[in-house]
């Protein structure tokens, strides 16, 4: 059964860790925290030893003779690993297809198996993600609509211990226009400047506090150039495409 990123998270802090996961989609802030959540309850769980398979330099494709050794070879420093295979084009190939349905028809005792994905549509499901779900998780971060986000705003305020009445959370959603990572660090800074104040935002004490949070942004951007011998402008004045850049 395909799962959203959501709930995945929930299904890690009642069930032991299975065999493999394979989180996949377009919303990199939704994919990354996912992993983060499954690479949590591998720590929690035992599992101090990780390794990461990707490509690499001018490789089109991570070294699958290499997994699949790994996935055969005795942990050396622990007694579980858990293995992260990265995938962006959500495409594994003809090879390394075979080598991921190969590891879950018989999936190793000491072995998690994390396929991550930037890309994914029905048409890159295959014979080895249902093979994945048979045995673990397959979490699918399908982009937010409009009419989606300001749900998922209002359960991110309430994991920074938050709350807001629905126009305040709608000016929050027009505000980040469909971009969750700048609507996730909205939200951080909003908790920052809320303090100890955890009575529900309305429309109006949600403009004052994004506002105050734009004039945060201003203040650091003129202060940078004291701090580091300018490298904090730097960072400043590239936080707003990174912004971008996240966009789902």
């Amino acid at each position: 059964m395909e799962l959203k990123p959501e709930q995945l998270a929930s299904r890690l802090e009642s069930e032991p860790l299975k065999p493999a996961y394979l989180i996949a989609g377009a919303e990199p802030l939704r994919v990354l925290e996912a992993a983060d959540a499954v690479r949590a309850a591998a720590r929690a769980q035992g599992v101090s030893e990780r390794e990461v398979f990707e490509a690499e330099g001018n490789q089109r494709e991570p070294d699958w003779a290499a997994l699949e050794a790994s996935f055969n070879a005795p942990s050396l420093f622990a007694s579980r690993r858990l293995v992260e295979l990265r995938l962006p084009t959500g495409k594994p190939g003809k090879d390394g297809a075979a080598v991921i349905s190969d590891f879950c028809a018989a999936p190793a005792a000491d072995v998690t198996l994390l396929v991550t994905a930037g890309e994914w549509s029905k048409k890159h499901a295959g014979k080895w993600s249902e093979a994945i779900g048979r045995i673990g998780h397959v979490a699918v971060a399908w982009p937010i609509k409009p009419h989606e986000l300001p749900e998922w705003i209002e359960r991110r305020l309430r994991g920074h211990g938050l709350s807001a009445d629905r126009d305040a959370v709608q000016l929050l959603a027009d505000r980040v226009e469909g971009n969750l990572l700048a609507a996730a660090q909205e939200i951080e800074k909003l908790a920052l400047l809320a303090g100890a104040d955890k009575a529900p935002l309305d429309l109006a004490r949600m403009q004052a506090l994004v506002a105050d949070a734009a004039r945060y942004d201003v203040f650091r951007l003129v202060d940078a150039p004291e701090r580091a011998a300018g490298a904090g402008v730097a960072d400043a004045r590239r936080t707003p495409r990174r912004r971008r850049c996240g966009a789902g």
